[in-house]
């Protein structure tokens, strides 16, 4: 029986004994102290799936099925544990609480696999990583509804996740900036205690995230706060274009940090977690408006840095740790020396092949904390980049560890208005929490097997070898052309891009080999040939299910909007084609309305991907009448 065990995270020692255990009715499970009763009811609710019905006491192992024990001096790791089935009893016995709460995640994998008959076995188990996160973007138009993060969290901690970081830019319920948020439905300080205390008994941290340098647009844009802008008239970006409008704070301006201490005294007593993220990534714009001057005397990066500093007094005055994005220190390594020692560096990077193991090195040799920040791949691709996404998140893992990094953050955003549905990130979420827990153990992971399992409640093995093999088409591009899109996959590159838009990534579209799109097409139709076959027992099983077929929807549309362009490019006739895409997007643009609305708040949809849908339906119907 014990040989077809298949876990997620696999624990790092599992030794099989002989023998079975077998749940009767009416089973007790012994607690030693009150605070391990959340945790057995979380066992209790899974034996209850199997129509094992449960009482939970105090102290008497007598007529226990199971106990459930602290003890640091019999589990030496923090958050380990230690299991033995054998045929008259079950015994977890955790570190700390923590770790008694992920032995019995690692029983629950085991009773959803046999049932009320499993196999006898020893485990001994604990992770890689203290900190094992994931970062979700809340900012980029889409916010969840409380109910949807409260599932997810769920989800989170059987994944053995205990951080969890939602990104604000102008997300959160400010009482004195309401004008910031007003179209947004943002989480208000309310759901953040509730949200805060779910995650707690469930062993995870809600760490405060605000970026407080960059990234300020929604803050920006309003006459109210104009006046904080780096560059109000815009700047260039440094991969080409121009931002036609402000992004960053000025660093010079005291007024910048006025505004922080005002976001912050509002913000953080909502959250338990003593660790506060001030983001200060990509801030492209200063030194090239209001703060020019001071940085061309004294330096764009050391005037970063005395912000960063500044910014780091108004945390700790609050009692929290900071926490910040580490690539504009690393533009110019001396300076890491010069930050406190109690900050922790974020080290992100989303590419498989990015140099973690190099600015690790920067991080560990100046004896300043760091988390490895590896992403999902999600975004900008609908559907995932599947093989870039387990080559990052492997990558970070490894050079993590390599280093000694203390976190592992998986980072999920939602960049161009946040298209990509909620389980398209299952696969980056299981895959990273499987490595930061037990690298070795995990590295090899069968990711499609484990997803069917564990994150789609499939038995039959399709759902997950769908988001697997859907999440690969991204790859038809290299194939075809041997040039690689960052961050992005191609085929929702050529729906971000205005449909009247003559060139693709610098070639003109008739220069385009068409059978890149009938390749597309195949492997889109292969992947998704496999729904019918998939049986999902999740409550959100029927939901998953059309969410993936719109995406893939969407992904034949841009298959059929490049074939469109290039025929556009070549003279040829395409008025009927116009409108078949305009009634294509119509029904896709309807969908999705109802698909975000199954999980989300409703501001921001209109903001972002359905005003982009909507537009190019005009413009489709404008072609198709000959006004473009």
């Amino acid at each position: 029986m014990s040989e077809n065990l298949f876990l997620v995270p696999m624990p790092r020692m599992v030794e099989p004994q002989n023998g079975s255990f077998s749940f009767c009715t009416d089973a007790q499970i012994a607690i030693q102290g009150r605070e391990l009763f959340a945790t057995a009811q979380r066992l209790q609710r899974a034996l209850a799936d199997t129509g094992v019905s449960t009482r939970v006491a105090i102290g008497d192992r007598r007529r226990a099925a199971v106990t459930l024990t602290v003890s640091a001096s019999a589990v030496p790791h923090a958050q380990g544990y230690q299991m033995l089935i054998t045929p008259e009893h079950i015994d977890i016995v955790g570190h700390d609480g923590a770790g008694v709460f992920y032995g019995v995640c690692t029983l629950i994998q085991i009773i959803r696999q046999h049932g009320a008959v499993i196999p006898c076995l020893a485990v001994a188990d604990h992770p890689d990583f203290p900190a094992r996160g994931v970062m979700l973007d809340v900012s980029r138009c889409k916010v969840p509804t409380l109910e949807t993060l409260f599932e997810l969290v769920d989800l989170l901690a059987g994944f053995k996740i205990n951080q969890l970081q939602l990104y604000t830019e102008h997300t959160f319920a400010y009482y004195e900036h309401p004008e910031v948020w007003a179209d947004a439905s943002p989480l208000t300080g309310q759901d953040i205690l509730e949200l805060d205390a779910f995650c707690r008994e469930r062993f995870i941290e809600l760490v405060p995230n605000q970026n407080s340098l960059g990234h300020l647009v929604p803050w920006l844009t309003h006459p109210k706060y104009a006046h904080l802008a780096e560059a109000p008239d815009g700047f260039e970006w440094p991969w080409g274009g121009r931002s036609s409008g402000p992004f960053s704070l000025n660093p010079t301006d005291p007024r910048s940090l006025d505004l922080l201490r005002s976001m912050y005294d509002d913000l953080l007593p909502y959250f338990s977690s003593p660790l506060f993220n001030v983001g200060c990534d990509e801030t492209f714009d200063i030194g090239v408006g209001r703060s020019k001057a001071i940085c061309e005397q004294k330096g764009r990066y050391r005037v970063y840095l005395d912000f960063l500093l500044e910014v780091y007094k108004l945390v700790k005055e609050r009692g929290r740790t900071m926490m910040f994005w580490g690539d504009i220190i690393l533009h110019e390594p001396a300076l890491i020396a010069e930050l406190p020692q109690d900050a922790i560096a974020l080290e992100w990077g989303y590419e498989f092949d990015h140099p973690f193991d190099q600015d690790c090195a920067e991080f560990a040799r100046a004896g300043v904390p760091f988390y490895v920040c590896p992403g999902t791949s999600s975004w900008n691709s609908l559907v995932g980049r599947t093989d870039n996404a387990v080559g990052n998140l492997r990558n970070a893992a490894e050079n993590g560890l390599k280093h000694g990094a203390i976190g592992y953050l998986i980072t999920d955003w939602g960049d161009n208005g946040h298209w990509q549905y909620q389980p398209v990130s299952y696969l980056g979420y299981l895959y990273g929490a499987a490595v930061s827990w037990a690298y070795r153990a995990n590295v090899d992971l069968d990711l499609p097997r484990a997803l069917s399992l564990y994150a789609f409640g499939d038995l039959t093995g399709a759902m997950g070898r769908l988001a697997f093999d859907i999440g690969n088409v991204y790859r038809v591009y290299e194939r075809l052309t041997g040039q690689r899109i960052h961050n992005a996959s191609f085929l929702v590159s050529v729906l971000y891009a205005p449909v009247e838009q003559r060139r693709f990534r610098g070639l003109d579209w008739a220069d385009l080999p068409v059978e890149i799109f009938a390749q597309a097409r195949q492997e889109i139709d292969a992947a998704m040939a496999l729904l019918p076959r998939a049986r999902m027992q999740v409550w959100d099983g029927a939901l998953i299910a059309r969410e993936y077929a719109n995406a893939a929807r969407l992904l034949r549309h841009a298959c059929a909007l490049g074939e469109f362009k290039i025929a556009w490019a070549k003279g040829e006739g395409i008025a009927a084609r116009a409108d078949a895409l305009a009634e294509d997007m119509r029904a896709i643009l309807h969908e999705h309305r109802q698909l975000w609305l199954a999980r989300n708040r409703i501001g921001g949809l209109e903001q972002g991907s359905g005003r982009h849908f909507q537009g190019m339906i005009d413009t489709y119907r404008r072609i198709a009448r000959g006004k473009l």
